[in-house]
């Protein structure tokens, strides 16, 4: 029996104990924030050690901020924790019912989906709150995260095993796979009995990998190459200022736009007010050949692969184009449907734009750094789902659950 198949066991039997254990679900993650705040010295120490590895093995500076913890991250961790705890528990909310003419009283109820499980690259924050959403959903999860945080990981995993035992939960509600070989995450990826669900959070490689590859049920969070299109009536300095935040902000992280499209008749202007703003973060544009005549030459030409690229870094590709329908267009194609933005001024524009683009998110005049659970006043999320079954976008407690009929008779038979 493999040390997984083990995880497996206990983490479905796990479940049962919580899919019933009402107020001990918060109470366990009410006991995780503090936790993560009294033991912040220990995850700091054990990060410190993942960074100097990564370090050493040439991770670029933007996947190391990915990996960072500091103490407003961790307080950040811990108010995630809190956030989830207050919110209104899923299981059991009667989502629909009626009453057939026979007197059958039919229900539509939230309940867990019993064991989630989570693949996920160096995040280490990722470990805390997908455990949280999981718990609060009423799942056991096993997480599954990157070998770079490993260090971290474990030291977030034995304050949130100790935390369900203060609340009288099974500490096998939410365990960590130590091996974080390629191997461990494909033996996760077949843990059909024991894993009734399987999430991917992390790169377009990663999510590929299991998405093509698990025989399990896969939830796809999505990679992103977000876009933003300016268009000809848009306002300059909201569009530049609205670029600059939504590259420079925290470029590592799936919301931040990768992709600069704008409008021929703008371009001109727009374009060395928005490069103006970049420079200061040092961004790397590559661009098209209308794009190099108006900024330089100095600017990289843009391959075919550079719109389709997710960089997470100071990179970002830039086309010139002739008009709403050509940025639609090239947005349809090189889209990861995450999320997408336009700058106008023009309300038929924005419309089209709102109702033809098809991602998870549409932005009209705002970054698409807000495409996140706790920015759209959902609380932590597990991930942004960019599929479209089930769930779409930012994915929180009520999308982790799952739905079942309860059928209420007085002896009725067919």
């Amino acid at each position: 029996m493999t040390d997984l198949t083990k995880m497996g066991e206990k983490a479905r039997a796990a479940s049962r104990a919580l899919a019933a254990a009402g107020p001990k679900k918060d109470k366990a993650l009410l006991a995780a924030a503090e936790g993560l705040e009294s033991g912040a010295e220990k995850i700091l120490e054990e990060n410190r050690k993942d960074l100097a590895a990564a370090k050493a093995e040439g991770m670029r500076p933007a996947l190391l901020d990915r990996l960072a913890v500091n103490r407003e991250r961790i307080k950040g961790m811990a108010g995630s924790l809190r956030g989830v705890a207050a919110q209104k528990d899923p299981v059991g909310e009667v989502v629909s019912g009626f009453t057939r003419p026979n007197g059958l009283k039919i229900e539509k109820v939230r309940v867990p989906f019993g064991v989630i499980g989570v693949i996920y690259e160096a995040r280490p924050n990722v470990t805390s709150d997908a455990a949280a959403i999981c718990i609060k959903a009423g799942s056991a999860v096993i997480l599954r995260g990157g070998r770079e945080a490993y260090r971290t990981n474990t030291a977030v995993e034995e304050i949130l095993r100790a935390s369900l035992r203060k609340a009288g939960l099974p500490e096998d509600c939410v365990q960590l796979v130590h091996d974080v070989s390629r191997e461990s995450a494909r033996a996760m990826m077949n843990m059909t009995g024991y894993i009734d669900v399987l999430i991917p959070r992390g790169g377009k490689n990663l999510i590929r990998t299991v998405t093509e590859n698990a025989h399990v049920p896969v939830i796809k969070t999505g990679w992103g190459n977000c876009h933003i299109y300016v268009d000809a009536s848009a306002d300059v300095n909201m569009a530049a200022n609205i670029v600059f935040n939504a590259k420079t902000s925290r470029p590592s992280v799936c919301n931040a736009a990768e992709s600069l499209l704008v409008h021929k008749d703008i371009a001109p202007k727009a374009l060395p007010a928005i490069k103006a703003m970049l420079d200061e973060k040092n961004v790397e544009l590559r661009g098209c050949e209308r794009t190099r005549t108006i900024l330089g030459s100095s600017i990289v030409p843009a391959t075919e692969e550079d719109y389709g690229t997710e960089y997470l870094d100071y990179i970002m590709s830039v086309k010139v184009v002739d008009s709403l329908d050509e940025a639609i267009t090239h947005i349809a194609k090189y889209s990861s449907g995450h999320s997408e933005a336009i700058v106008t001024e023009s309300y038929e524009n924005a419309r089209r734009f709102a109702s033809e683009v098809d991602s998870a998110a549409v932005y009209v005049n705002a970054s698409t750094r807000f495409t996140d659970g706790g920015e759209f006043g959902l609380g932590a999320e597990i991930g942004i789902s960019t599929q479209k079954l089930h769930a779409r976008g930012p994915m929180g407690v009520s999308e982790l659950t799952t739905t079942k009929f309860i059928v209420t008779g007085n002896g009725q038979i067919r």
